[in-house]
């Protein structure tokens, strides 16, 4: 078994939440209410500063060149398309600056703590358990609902995209084996250290879905 499939393990309860959430199922069939989508977007918008600076440190941290230029492509996507997708979205929602901009939230705050932490660490797998269990999660539920109605509003259905495909999952696949293939040579305390992140991720991914449906629906 591929370690990051006892990773994944690890926390089961967690991944099956996160992967599984009434929001991805409304969001997917064009029912979740607009208030939740919006501060969703607004709250998931304040993770793009930190992944970038994380997903650049881990590049850094790459042992070989061939090993950072998938990440290096994956950066420009998230900073281009992804980026982009966000402003169309704010606009198309008619969402104001206060909305845009309104103050993180307790699950927001955590994630964004984890993923400095992460890349402070100056340690390659701590940064890739991080990365590897916010995309992967991000594919395993995208990738459900990838046959989703026609019809469906670009704010639901590009969020799918962007997380769904072969490119998404070569992403994924690359983030899987680069902490597979640095396991091998961590020590124990090491190994404990990066499970520890990845189930911190996948518990913070979980609460963070909590939270945006929790949100109340606007009258």
């Amino acid at each position: 078994m591929r370690p990051t499939e006892q990773l994944c393990g690890s926390c089961q309860d967690d991944w099956t939440a996160a992967t599984n959430h009434p929001f991805c199922q409304e969001l997917a069939q064009g029912i979740l209410p607009l208030s939740k989508m919006k501060w969703y977007l607004a709250q998931d918008y304040q993770f793009i500063e930190s992944f970038v600076r994380l997903l650049a440190t881990a590049i850094a941290h790459a042992p070989r060149l061939e090993d950072s230029i998938p990440a290096a492509q994956f950066l420009a996507l998230v900073t281009g398309p992804e980026n982009t997708y966000f402003q169309r979205s704010f606009a198309a929602l008619n969402m104001s600056p206060e909305e845009q901009s309104s103050p993180a939230a307790p699950e927001t705050v955590a994630f964004l703590q984890l993923m400095d932490s992460a890349r402070d660490s100056g340690r390659y797998e701590q940064m890739l358990a991080v990365l590897v269990a916010a995309e992967w999660t991000y594919l395993s539920w995208a990738e459900r609902y990838i046959d989703y109605p026609q019809d469906l509003p670009f704010w639901f259905a590009e969020w799918i995209d962007l997380h769904s495909g072969p490119g998404f999952s070569g992403v994924v696949e690359y983030l899987r084996h680069q902490l597979d293939k640095a396991w091998i040579d961590l020590t124990v305390d090491q190994q404990e250290a990066a499970t520890a992140r990845f189930k911190t991720a996948m518990r913070l991914e979980r609460a963070f879905f909590d939270a945006a449906y929790r949100v109340s629906v606007a009258v």
